[in-house]
């Protein structure tokens, strides 16, 4: 659907109308605020993230007006507080958007999305108020997986990174190697430390050959979720529980479904 620039518009002003009369109207909207708001919009975050990985885009469209309600919310409440309002945040969104690609606004030269992003670190430290260290951006509260792939790759944008990709694969092994000598001392804080330095040479390798982590493990946790959902509905079907069959027996069923390309 190709909507015009004035009817994009005109929809965003009606949203703006409708959210204005339920604030002042609606008993549930009108006592909402910033940390009523907060752990909806991570759920709402994640609701569009599923959508996204499901390419659903029937639930992607609906997922992204979910999520444009609470912006547009936090807007609203900063504009009652007198703090800021919609038209702010959009001025300082295309500022910030402007200042960060010199390249299409201005004389730099960034042919390479490489390129781009290196630009952006260094953009990021002179900006007024902005990160004062390289990692300074990654946020405290970002899922593990996420955040190590974030410190990496500003790391990458300043040049800290293997001279060859392949070299990572030693960095793999040492860490796996480093893990099974704690392993056999069982000693249960030097495990759970070597694990992470595990899971972190693993995503930096993913990084390197451009794969992203946690989509990787979500498409295994989704592919996981199908082939126990099957083996749980054949064994219904035969009248078992899976507690009563053998590991044996559950694996046929496991490679029926992987045969089966679920």
């Amino acid at each position: 659907m190709n909507s015009t620039r004035s009817e994009k518009l005109e929809a965003f002003g009606r949203l703006l109308d409708i959210l204005d009369e339920l604030r002042v109207k609606c008993p549930w909207d009108r006592k909402q605020t910033n940390e009523s708001l907060r752990t909806n919009t991570i759920e709402e975050t994640y609701e569009l993230c599923e959508a996204l990985m499901r390419d659903d885009q029937v639930n992607i469209k609906k997922e992204l007006g979910d999520l444009l309600l609470h912006i547009v919310f936090y807007a609203k409440i900063g504009d009652e507080k007198g703090e800021f309002d919609i038209k702010d945040v959009c001025d300082s969104l295309c500022d910030k958007l402007i200042f960060r690609h010199p390249h299409v606004f201005g004389n730099v030269e960034a042919d390479t999305a490489g390129k781009v992003e290196q630009n952006w670190e260094q953009l990021k430290l002179k900006e007024k108020g902005g990160n004062k260290t390289v990692l300074a951006g990654v946020p405290a509260s970002l899922p593990s997986i996420v955040k190590a792939h974030r410190i990496q790759d500003k790391a990458r944008n300043i040049g800290f990174d293997w001279e060859e990709r392949e070299q990572v694969w030693d960095k793999v092994n040492e860490e796996f190697n480093e893990l099974k000598a704690e392993i056999n001392k069982m000693d249960a804080d030097k495990m759970e430390a070597e694990f992470g330095d595990l899971f972190f040479s693993l995503i930096n390798a993913a990084r390197l050959y451009k794969i992203n982590p946690d989509n990787a493990l979500e498409r295994t946790n989704l592919k996981f979720i199908r082939r126990f959902n099957y083996l749980e509905e054949k064994a219904k079907e035969e009248g078992r529980s899976l507690k009563d069959m053998t590991l044996a027996e559950m694996d046929a069923i496991w490679n029926e479904a992987k045969a089966k390309g679920l």
